[in-house]
């Protein structure tokens, strides 16, 4: 019997199909067995899941990072601010998202609050060769979040090789290794960053000293075709101090022009430490079998420390003449935080594949985590707008002590060493309903956590059929039962005490789409078109400071979100990928029965491009475009306040970021080299004009009192300028 191998549609990827007719008992006719399969690194069933290029990562202009960098030019994904690699999906936020690498969840620092102290992202793009991202409606053996999973898969050496960057914001050098038999396989990499040239372009007179470090390494030995063994393992130092001097910010409107100066003293220190390693075992007795032991350990360690005081002036100018009148406020605040956070979580998990054949996979796995938290939590504001915010009856008479009043004080020394215990399983099936090709992936994972004595059931499912039409359509459907599992930051209150009766937030999601593939031009495009709808219920209302998510401590919110996300893939360029991404979001929360109102992260109306070219005539010069324009989020209201009575919309997120390089030297051009550069097989110098357009973005409002009027004035906390960067990049095998 022969076999056909045909390609499969992008967005299908290990989609197997076969069908072999039964013989009839008056004539015997032989007929072909059809196979659609694509082989990829990290195989997936996943019918949600969108395959991001590494190479694509690699090329973008981006300072929070390549893999997110992309990610967020994606229409389902959102984030306001460039120097951070968290993002927001589908009117969710910064920790709804599930990230992996080599199928081990990974964690983020915890305390960040703004996203100047963030750093470099843990997905280092040299490392990686396959990367797979849904937005919503994923498989059964994903975890317990209800936005997304990001599942990055790292590859492994052919041959020596050693790859590096310089630039004006840090480095890289990342070098692989492999044995003559191949069995034996090594991965390093190495980076620094130093982000004080990008936020000096901030405008305001303080001195920056962020240092972001961190070392990853990937082994595998392979004993024989069946057993393998690998390791993972990552460590992350990052350093931001902040000494505040001065700032002047003009704002307000035409008719009322607004100038605030602020004098600052003290200094800001943080410090975060984080590692990782995981031992994995796979075992592969036949090609129906496959087992995979993974034992893995985590730590972090987070010091957030500032003192800060300020004294402000705040001043309004005629319209007409431009001078100040008279009628200006004077006030201060101190701002301080002794906050320390250690996390540790280490366990063992096991999944195992069985494909009894090419349609079927039935895959099963259990996960046992052990979980220890340490925090210590001194954080308080005082707020003095010429003594209109605050009773100083100590300053005015000491006889009387009084009450110092803060505007906020969160105090708390938790210590908890709870287990988490999980499992699922799934079945996949590949077949022919008529002419039309099928696919199937159903099942549910159950999850137990001992601090709140919870067990949460979670059944998914997913449907895809094409059609057999002259058009190239792909119809998918897919959802379930979404949880939002607890952790460090839900089960925190207001107070800074962890509440032992949180509960999981949960989602109802429903998912439809359509891939539409053709030519255009001659190359080869895909629109993709996805509506969903989400009903939540326990959901825990927070605060959104800059990247801080600040919760409330209590499931006392229902809400719900819908949206539409398109998207036009395809090669614009002959030979390089590029794509549009447009999408229209709500999200929507009702707190203690009040009424809806929209939640921090609800995003609406957001168009992203990312577009690659090369001039015809010199194809070693080459562009790339990441242009962003999102809608701006209702996160301007002064935190710790009642969302209903302050509801500030924040303005629009405008970003244009370009990356120009010119190509000296690649060997897939089979052009030769001699000497010295030889040995190279890579050789690029870049630029990159970091907000093209000198756009400032606001982030947050920082509220100041006016004692006069006892109104409050939003002042804009401002994003990074343009900001030129060289870099040069270079491969040696």
């Amino acid at each position: 019997m022969k076999k056909l191998v045909l390609p499969l549609s992008l967005m299908v990827p290990m989609l197997v199909f076969s069908q072999t007719k039964k013989r009839d008992t008056a004539r015997t006719t032989d007929i072909e067995e059809i196979v659609f399969q694509k082989k990829v690194t990290g195989k997936t069933n996943d019918l949600t899941a969108v395959k991001i290029s590494a190479k694509d990562a690699q090329n973008v202009a981006s300072i929070s990072g390549g893999i997110e960098g992309v990610i967020k030019t994606l229409p389902s994904v959102n984030s306001n601010t460039e120097l951070s690699s968290q993002y927001m999906v589908r009117g969710g936020n910064y920790d709804e998202n599930l990230i992996y690498i080599n199928d081990i969840e990974i964690y983020r620092p915890f305390l960040i609050r703004n996203s100047q102290q963030e750093g470099l992202s843990i997905i280092n793009p040299d490392m990686v060769s396959t990367v797979n991202f849904s937005a919503g409606g994923f498989e059964p053996k994903y975890g317990d979040k209800m936005s997304s999973a990001l599942n990055i898969y790292y590859r492994e050496p052919e041959k020596f090789e050693l790859s590096g960057e310089a630039s004006l914001i840090g480095g890289r050098l990342t070098a692989g290794l492999a044995s003559k038999n191949k069995k034996l396989t090594a991965l390093f990499s190495g980076r620094y960053r130093n982000t004080n040239l990008v936020l000096n372009t901030l405008k305001e007179d303080t001195n920056f000293n962020p240092r972001y470090f961190d070392f990853q390494t990937y082994l595998n030995y392979h004993i024989n075709e069946k057993l393998s063994l690998s390791f993972i393992g990552y460590y992350s130092k990052n350093d931001y101090e902040m000494i505040p001097k001065e700032q002047s910010i003009d704002f307000g409107s035409l008719q009322r022009p607004i100038n605030l100066n602020v004098q600052y003293a003290g200094k800001e220190d943080d410090k975060y430490k984080n590692m990782m390693g995981t031992f994995s075992m796979n075992y592969k007795p036949s090609d129906k079998w496959k087992f995979t032991l993974d034992a893995f350990s985590y730590q972090n360690r987070e010091k957030e420390y500032y003192t800060i005081q300020s004294a402000y002036i705040l001043q309004t100018f005629d319209p007409v003449t431009g001078d100040p009148t008279t009628s200006y406020d004077a006030g201060g605040q101190i701002e301080h935080a002794r906050n320390d956070l250690f996390v540790r979580t280490y366990g063992a998990q096991f999944r195992s594949r069985f494909s009894p054949n090419p349609n079927t996979d039935i895959e099963v796995g259990f996960k046992y985590e052990k979980e220890n938290l340490k925090d210590l939590t001194n954080e308080w504001k005082l707020v003095d707008s010429a003594g209109y915010s605050l009773p100083h009856e100590a300053f005015v008479d000491p006889r009387n002590p009084g009450n110092l009043e803060l505007m906020y004080n969160i105090s708390g020394n938790n210590h908890i060493e709870p287990t988490r215990m999980s499992a699922y399983a799934q079945y996949s099936q590949k077949f022919y309903w008529g002419s039309s090709k099928v696919f199937l992936n159903a099942g549910a994972r159950v999850s137990n956590w001992s601090f709140n004595k919870e067990t949460i059931f979670s059944p998914r499912a997913q449907f895809a059929i094409k059609p057999d039409w002259d058009s190239d359509m792909l119809f998918k459907l897919s959802g379930g039962i979404y949880y939002q599992s607890p952790f460090y930051k839900e089960i925190k209150d207001l107070d800074g005490n962890f509440n032992s009766n949180i509960k999981s937030q949960r989602s109802i999601q429903a998912i439809l789409a359509n891939d539409y593939e053709f030519t255009m031009y001659n190359r080869p495009f895909k629109l993709t078109t996805e509506l969903y709808y989400k009903k939540m219920n326990n959901l825990i209302p927070y605060y959104m400071d800059n990247v801080r998510i600040r919760y409330s401590g209590q499931n006392n919110a229902t809400g719900y979100a819908y949206g539409i996300d398109t998207r036009l893939f395809g090669e614009f360029v002959p030979g390089v990928d590029s794509w549009l991404s447009a999408s229209y979001a709500r999200v929507y929360e009702n707190i203690d029965g009040k009424g809806d109102i929209p939640r921090p992260t609800d995003q609406r109306f957001r168009f992203a491009m990312f577009y690659q070219d090369y001039m015809p005539e010199f194809p070693s010069m080459r562009v790339n475009l990441t242009l962003t324009y999102a809608m701006g989020l209702p996160t301007g209201a002064p935190v710790l306040t009642d969302p209903y009575t302050y509801q500030r919309t924040l303005p629009s997120y405008k970003r244009v970021d370009i990356g120009l390089s010119k190509v000296f030297i690649d060997r897939k051009d089979n052009k030769k080299t001699y000497g010295f550069w030889g040995n190279f097989e890579e050789l690029t110098l870049g630029v990159q004009v970091f907000n093209a357009f000198n756009i400032r973005n606001t982030v947050a409002n920082q509220w100041i009192t006016d004692a006069n009027t006892n109104l409050m004035y939003p002042v804009p906390v401002r994003l990074t300028g343009r900001f030129f960067n060289i870099k040069l990049e270079f491969k040696i095998k």
